[in-house]
């Protein structure tokens, strides 16, 4: 029986529901600089780091300076608003508690810069059950490029078909296949449909009640 060593969580949308309050963030900060865009469209282009997002709608506009502003911008903009929500997807405190015990390695791929990656875990207190945090500070080249969960598995020292990926959008398992990693998707942000092509995919969760790790 296959028994996987390590799960490796994506943050935003995989162990918070919070991607709403990045795609509202988001959108208000760019249509203010008039890029007229749609919400939808707005969450299509949530994905990889803040600078990449920035670069897709507005190329060439903005220096890496500016990018770096507005970036802090929209990350304080998120967590003020998202603070009084903040709480682990259901089911999720308990699967950290029983993957551990069991001695399964765990680790966070984000594309999230450390600012936001803090918020989340010292706000919550769990950062004590993670053995690595590979960030948006920590790659050159963000989801879908395989480097995020590659780095992962090299901090622990273990072998990218030992691992389990848990995602949330179609670019993070990308991500996912290109490192060789089996995925496990939670479906709050995206349809089902929207992974059809991406055959890593194992299993669809709406929680981690879903999910246990006799499984």
């Amino acid at each position: 029986m296959y028994r996987p060593k390590a799960f490796l969580f994506d943050l935003n949308g995989t162990m918070i529901n919070d991607m709403p309050y990045h795609v509202s963030a988001w959108h208000a900060i760019m249509n203010a600089l008039g890029a007229n865009i749609t919400l939808e469209k707005m969450k299509q282009e949530c994905y990889g780091k803040n600078h990449d997002v920035i670069e897709r709608i507005f190329p060439g506009r903005f220096v890496h300076v500016e990018k770096t502003r507005m970036s802090f911008e929209k990350e304080k903009k998120y967590q003020e608003d998202f603070r009084p929500s903040l709480k682990l997807i259901s089911g999720l405190d308990t699967f950290l508690v029983d993957a551990h015990h069991a001695g399964i390695k765990l680790g966070i791929g984000s594309a999230a810069i450390m600012f936001n990656i803090d918020f989340v875990l010292d706000g919550l207190h769990i950062r004590k059950y993670f053995d690595v945090i590979v960030s948006a500070d920590d790659v050159v080249n963000s989801k879908p490029d395989p480097e995020t969960w590659l780095k992962c598995a090299d901090k622990l020292q273990l072998s990218p078909t030992d691992c389990i990926v848990f995602e949330d959008s179609p670019k993070g398992a990308e991500s996912a296949l290109n490192a060789d990693m089996n995925c496990i998707i939670i479906t709050n942000t995206h349809d089902k449909a929207e992974f059809a092509n991406y055959k890593n995919v194992v299993q669809f969760i709406d929680d981690y009640n879903d999910v246990k790790i006799i499984q």
